[in-house]
């Protein structure tokens, strides 16, 4: 399921900003990022993100941005820009570049500045997290909100499957007759009227009927249809049950449609069909 939130707040001195988003994924995948200072405490934080947060792809990042400039260069190493300075003079002269803003150039190369190595105090720390724990819960609102859509669009998928299963009672009893006269024409075209023994072909016709039955198959599905709401009304984390139900709503009606052999029959599976992959879309994103 998607998500995000984001939430910032200043110090004074420095603002940190707290960013949590997610993407659909069958397990928690988690990214962090964090400033160099809180660096350590980045397994306290993976251990918090799997309490907190169900499966997704998530990325969390933790910024901060001074507000005043001030430098924390510690020193220049002098023997190292000299040796920059000259590597790139001897590559501007044998591309035949003009040899301008060597210097800046080369102070931007890598360990010629040294930095103070940057550190965050306990207390530093205690408000990042307490940042973190506040975008989790706008983050957690944010999938709360897209949940209760996704409830609604999946009532009414399995509304729309109930709806069809009433239809089928109702285009049972024709599918019977419909049998019936089928099978009384193809023996009157084969052997004639008068040569068809009806105690056998009563008898015959039972044990088709029979094979084609269909009851168990509705009731499964009406039963399967019923979990499905039911466990959607729980307030666990259901996503992967309601997938494992939705295979088992799909069996029930692939059953229904091979053993079926009636035209209305077939169209009304046809649109149970479309709504179960419909529904099996939108179980990706619920958790």
């Amino acid at each position: 399921m998607t998500g995000f939130g984001l939430i910032s707040q200043d110090l004074g001195n420095v603002k940190y900003t707290v960013e949590i988003k997610s993407l659909n994924s069958k397990f928690l995948e988690l990214s962090i990022k964090l400033p160099r200072a809180f660096s350590d405490k980045e397994f306290e934080l993976r251990n918090e993100c799997s309490r907190l947060i169900d499966r997704g792809k998530v990325n969390l990042s933790i910024n901060a941005e001074q507000n005043e400039s001030k430098s924390a260069a510690l020193g220049i190493d002098v023997v190292l820009l000299q040796q920059y300075l000259e590597q790139l003079k001897q590559v501007s002269t044998k591309v035949n570049q003009p040899a301008d803003n060597l210097l800046q150039l080369a102070m931007g190369l890598p360990d010629v500045v040294k930095y103070q190595e940057e550190k965050a105090s306990e207390d530093e720390w205690k408000t990042v997290m307490q940042l973190f724990k506040k975008a989790v819960d706008a983050f957690q609102q944010f999938r709360a909100d897209e949940g209760k859509v996704l409830e609604t669009d999946l009532k009414l998928r399995i509304g729309h499957i109930l709806e069809n299963l009433a239809q089928v009672e109702t285009a049972e009893s024709e599918r019977i007759i419909t049998i019936k006269e089928r099978l009384n024409n193809f023996l009157t075209e084969a052997v004639g009227r008068e040569n068809i023994d009806q105690n056998r072909f009563e008898q015959e016709l039972i044990y088709y009927i029979d094979k084609l039955d269909i009851t168990e198959e509705k009731i499964r599905l009406k039963a399967h249809c019923d979990y499905f709401l039911e466990t959607l009304k729980s307030a666990d984390a259901n996503g992967k049950k309601l997938g494992f139900i939705a295979q088992e709503i799909g069996r029930e009606v692939n059953t229904l449609g091979s053993k079926a052999n009636h035209a209305t029959i077939q169209k009304l599976v046809v649109g149970m069909k479309e709504e179960l992959e419909k529904i099996k879309e939108q179980l990706l994103n619920v958790l």
